[in-house]
């Protein structure tokens, strides 16, 4: 019995100590991860926080205020401003996005040969820079040398250039043009996955039932397209939060200031004003904001019922 017992001791070390490099060698696998997250979001984030706390111009010397920066953020009005322009050009454009990336992912879903090839045309504008097809829309639009007014003037459909980047309205629908046209590649193939992920012996079944096509959209593909929506919604509605570049080249924030965006603030905070003390306080105001509502957003995804229920 003792010798059993000794045997199994004997045994049981190898099998113990066997584990122990396991843990270290997955340690080695995320440590890329964690000098990537590390030097890239917490060690800027911790500067920033930093930053915050300080008069910091961005040349002379650094002075500690404390929190008089964000003091000063509750009585800014052209942050509230700019941060309530980007919640309804968040809501609008998020909107938009959705109502064309659907339809769209719903057509290339088709069993049809030429569906890869539409797939491709769809997605070309995603590999875009946002700099640079804002630039691209820019020319469009240009009074004087854009395609769109030659189009019309020659068509005869106007008598003058439009001009729609100098009123508020037609400059913010523009805007949701480009970044609906820039951006809707990409959330269709979010949505397409979804799609592609529903079981058709489901789809059968309620064929099978007498289930049209509405009543098998609504009972069965909004259903099981739940997650693959919520994380569409949640990807749009972050980088609308963080717009610059369109507002910046095509707009530049106006007319008369009125399509600043959160993060164009930040900018003219920071380099304009040359107050980047007060700029990282923006910055990690806006981080807030955008956790608060991620938040609010995942929610919807923790709460989901459990299947089977």
């Amino acid at each position: 019995m003792a010798e059993h017992c000794e045997t199994a001791q004997s045994g049981a070390g190898p099998a113990e100590t066997g584990r122990e490099p396991h843990g270290w060698l997955g340690l080695a696998f995320i440590a890329p991860s964690m000098v990537f997250v590390t030097g890239l979001f917490v060690i800027p984030l911790a500067m920033t926080l930093w930053m915050s706390l300080y008069d910091w111009p961005l040349l002379g010397r650094q002075t500690f205020i404390c929190l008089d920066n964000y003091v000063e953020l509750f009585g800014d009005g052209q942050l509230w401003q700019s941060l309530g322009f980007t919640l309804l050009y968040t809501a609008l454009v998020t909107a938009a996005i959705l109502t064309v990336a659907f339809p769209l992912a719903l057509l290339v879903d088709r069993p049809l040969r030429s569906a890869g090839i539409f797939r491709t045309v769809y997605f070309m504008p995603v590999v875009i820079g946002f700099g640079a097809a804002s630039t691209l829309w820019m020319w469009l639009l240009n009074p004087d040398s854009g395609v769109f007014s030659r189009v019309l003037l020659g068509l005869g459909l106007v008598d003058v250039a439009p001009r729609p980047l100098e009123s508020f309205w037609p400059a913010l629908a523009v805007i949701i043009l480009a970044v609906v046209w820039k951006t809707a590649g990409f959330t269709m193939v979010i949505l397409l996955t979804g799609l592609q992920s529903i079981p058709q012996d489901v789809v059968e079944a309620a064929k099978i039932d007498g289930a049209g096509i509405f009543g098998r959209f609504r009972r069965i593909t909004l259903p099981l397209m739940r997650n693959a929506l919520l994380l569409a919604l949640v990807l749009n509605v972050t980088s609308s939060m963080l717009a610059f570049d369109q507002f910046f080249i095509i707009t530049q924030g106006g007319p008369e200031n009125s399509t600043i965006s959160a993060v164009f603030s930040i900018y003219l905070a920071s380099f304009s004003s040359y107050r980047l003390g007060y700029g990282s306080t923006l910055s990690f105001a806006l981080l807030v904001v955008l956790v608060a509502i991620s938040s609010m957003q995942l929610s919807f995804l923790r709460d989901r019922p459990e299947e089977g229920r």
